[in-house]
């Protein structure tokens, strides 16, 4: 049995909204502009994507699954992600290497450091 990762969805107060900030965020394109499924991926073609479904509730508590990044430059990506919106977040992360923000609904992802070398 073989399994394709297809996308990851993401609960939404307004799914349109988020999708365009993280497609701006990501460099991503939207496939699919619908308010109850809109999606975006890497290009038309490419895998995993992410969906934005509507929900009534908004977001409470620390989210159980996040997204993990690793830019060329930790500082200037995190300067980025503020100016489209993203704000600082803490999760008990205290003096980590890596920089929590969240999205502008409160989706807690990381902005990991250089790759160190083994």
């Amino acid at each position: 049995m073989a399994l394709e990762w297809e996308q990851v969805v993401v609960d939404s107060a307004d799914p349109v909204a988020l999708g365009r900030w993280w497609a701006s965020a990501l460099g991503w394109v939207v496939v699919n502009d619908d308010a109850d499924e809109f999606e975006i991926r890497p290009s038309a073609d490419t895998l995993p994507g992410l969906v934005f479904l509507p929900v009534p509730e908004r977001k409470q508590l620390k989210n159980r699954l996040h997204l993990d990044f690793r830019p060329d430059d930790q500082a200037a990506e995190v300067e980025r992600l503020l100016a489209l919106g993203a704000r600082r977040a803490d999760v008990g992360q205290g003096g980590a290497p890596w920089v929590v923000l969240a999205d502008p609904e409160g989706n807690e992802f990381c902005v990991l450091g250089q790759r160190s070398d083994p």
